[in-house]
């Protein structure tokens, strides 16, 4: 039996992770998020230090991650808008220099889709999240060991966690979209 077959189980015809605890490689994954800007553009943005665990249960149902990000590793490609989402008028770093996000009980949609409800902190502002998330399956590198991956996207409201900064444009509508947009790719590794 090889190392990736001892990594993943047939549960309901699906092959799913093998039962333990995963840990997120945050150099093979990313957490971003897109945002309209001035109402006909999209802006893009990305955190670069965030790490967490994935605790994969016997029963799927029971799973559990948890995940933190370093809210003022965010880098939207351009160092003075970085420095203003970092300001009390976006992410507040200085007094809230962590995102969290906490979740269990993913509920599978259909095949390898499914969905996880989790609670996000943003802001020291905590509010039900729910992303539509996918696996991707499980390998197994003799160098960097066993692997699993997932995709999940989700969208926030900006204002439910206090971020109310916005300016009104005289064609109408708003410079910021209230709606962000989050894509999360995820490498984990399997710990002994």
């Amino acid at each position: 039996m090889s190392s990736t077959e001892q990594s993943v189980r047939t549960v309901d015809g699906l092959e799913l992770p093998a039962p333990g605890t995963w840990e997120i490689d945050a150099v093979h994954s990313n957490v971003s998020f897109v945002v309209r800007h001035l109402m006909v553009s999209k802006v893009r943005g990305k955190f670069g230090k965030f790490s967490g665990t994935i605790q994969v249960a016997e029963q799927p149902e029971d799973s559990k991650v948890q995940a933190s990000i370093d809210a003022a590793s965010i880098d939207t490609g351009d160092p003075n808008r970085d420095a203003h989402v970092r300001s009390a008028d976006f992410l507040d770093v200085e007094n809230h220099p962590t995102i969290t996000f906490s979740a269990s009980g993913p509920i599978r949609k259909r095949g390898s889709d499914f969905t996880l409800t989790g609670d996000l902190t943003v802001r020291g502002t905590t509010k039900p999240v729910t992303l539509d998330a996918e696996y991707l399956g499980v390998v197994t590198h003799p160098q960097m060991g066993t692997r699993m991956g997932l995709s999940a996207t989700g969208e926030i409201n900006k204002d439910d966690f206090g971020v109310s900064f916005n300016a009104a444009l005289e064609t109408g509508g708003f410079m910021l979209g209230k709606t962000i947009r989050l894509e999360i790719e995820v490498q984990a590794i399997r710990k002994s």
